[in-house]
């Protein structure tokens, strides 16, 4: 997942054939991903040299530029949204529906209502705005109430309007999650939340996060599979 790179610690001023270098004290390898907003991100470690980063980002351009094609043909959701377009909305593709015509209109994906200016236009603006404000309450209130299934030590839940990832944490107990995780399905948020509460308790992507992860969130693959699937639906 993306959510590796919150541990990235300093991000070098050097680019290569459009990949960015980022030294990492966490990291134990060279590592190069490439991120959902299309960005690749080649890790050095502690230890490591640029120079010695250079050449393992060669080594591995065959893979980059398979994983570009890839990520090229993902599904992409439109960039206009008006009425009859399809929106990724609770976990499932509902065209944009008219609910109330007249001078105060709304529209409605499936059985929610959202109050919109117009009829015409794009709706994307508006809609996005108004599913970042359910999203700072029910994406909030679920992470609390999971916070305290396992106990997590959290101190603060923030929603954000994150590019590159689903979710973060900090070791201060700030847990942070992307707006449009209300656009998942249930199994999808949950899985991200529980993520990031696994984080509070290791700070890292090791075999003992992931056996935390297993223990209370044991659907996690399938999670991980529909936001790869998916995710570019949502931008990400």
């Amino acid at each position: 997942m993306a959510e590796e790179q919150i541990f990235f610690d300093t991000l070098t001023d050097q680019q290569s054939s459009g990949v960015v270098f980022v030294r990492s004290g966490r990291a134990r390898n060279y590592r190069l991903t490439l991120r959902r907003d299309g960005v690749a991100v080649a890790t050095i470690p502690a230890r490591g040299s640029d120079r010695q980063a250079r050449a393992f980002v060669e080594q591995h351009r065959d893979w980059l530029e398979r994983a570009r094609e890839r990520q090229a043909r993902r599904p992409r959701t439109a960039e206009v949204w008006s009425i009859g377009t399809s929106v990724l909305w609770r976990g499932d593709m509902h065209p944009i529906r008219i609910a109330v015509p007249g001078p105060r209109p709304a529209v409605c994906l499936a059985a929610d209502v959202f109050r919109v200016s117009s009829l015409e236009g794009d709706l994307r603006p508006t809609l996005e705005a108004q599913f970042a404000r359910r999203a700072r309450i029910e994406l909030s209130a679920r992470a609390w109430e999971l916070s305290a299934e396992t106990q997590a030590d959290v101190k603060q839940v923030t929603i954000r309007n994150q590019r590159s990832r689903w979710g973060s944490c900090s070791a201060r107990g700030t847990v942070s999650l992307n707006w449009r995780l209300v656009q998942t399905p249930d199994m999808v948020r949950d899985y991200i939340i529980y993520h990031e509460l696994m984080h509070l308790r290791e700070m890292n992507h090791s075999d003992g996060f992931w056996t935390r992860v297993e223990e209370i969130c044991p659907w996690w693959r399938g999670a991980e599979r529909w936001l790869k699937q998916h995710g570019s639906l949502l931008g990400l």
